[in-house]
């Protein structure tokens, strides 16, 4: 589906239906992870606990899901693609720098029987403007900002330029006045809707532990 015809709702050859929080979970279990997750990127594959929960509440609880044109910044192996769409969203564009990362969303998606398209693209330097209008709702885990300070914020600031409904996105907890000052800055309104435990397994050679678990902020951000 082209960009002219984003907001036509295809009809779907498997019937839909409303999916529980632990069968869409269940579900997520079963992708495929990181092949060989680079550092420098901050690839940390969303957990499906996380994922199932951040976009059942986006759906239930907001209704920023369902026959909604969802983006997914930074979208990595497309577990929160894969989530949106399982969810009803009308259409999905996951996007993301890595190409390897992109073949395994691919992969995931293909095996789910899902309809999701892909864009190789760096979020801090495509022309995302073209998205204007497009765009409803946009979900994310993006890099925190360990190994490249204020990347976090510039995909934050790009989801809510593009984004004509709800931003959704995970940010460390330790970041959240930062992140409330910005939304001020930006007159957005920004709610923490959850404050939640993301682990993150020993992937790299500077993980001494065999997992850890970082506080994060589950952030809803409208205009």
């Amino acid at each position: 589906m082209g960009w002219d015809g984003m907001r036509t709702t295809a009809s779907r050859a498997r019937s839909l239906v409303i999916m529980r929080l632990k069968e869409l979970e269940g579900i997520l279990q079963n992708l495929t992870k990181f092949r060989e997750p680079k550092s420098y990127l901050e690839q940390y594959t969303t957990t499906p606990h996380l994922a199932a929960r951040m976009l059942f509440t986006a759906h239930s609880v907001y209704d920023d899901i369902e026959n909604k044109v969802v983006a997914d910044f930074g979208c990595g192996c497309g577990v929160l693609s894969i989530a949106s769409n399982l969810l009803g969203s009308s259409f999905n564009l996951g996007i993301d720098i890595d190409p390897s990362a992109l073949q395994i969303a691919q992969e995931n998606s293909s095996n789910c029987e899902l309809d999701i398209d892909f864009l190789l693209a760096d979020i801090t330097s495509y022309p995302l403007q073209r998205l204007e209008g497009d765009i409803d709702t946009v979900i994310m885990n993006p890099p925190f900002g360990t190994k490249n300070k204020g990347v976090d914020m510039i995909f934050l600031k790009k989801a809510m330029e593009v984004s004509n409904n709800a931003v959704y996105s995970l940010h460390k907890t330790s970041t959240r006045e930062h992140v409330l000052k910005k939304a001020r800055e930006w007159d957005v309104t920004c709610e923490i809707l959850a404050e939640l435990k993301f682990d993150i397994p020993m992937m790299y050679k500077v993980h001494k532990k065999s997992s850890v678990d970082i506080e994060v902020d589950l952030l809803r951000i409208v205009k």
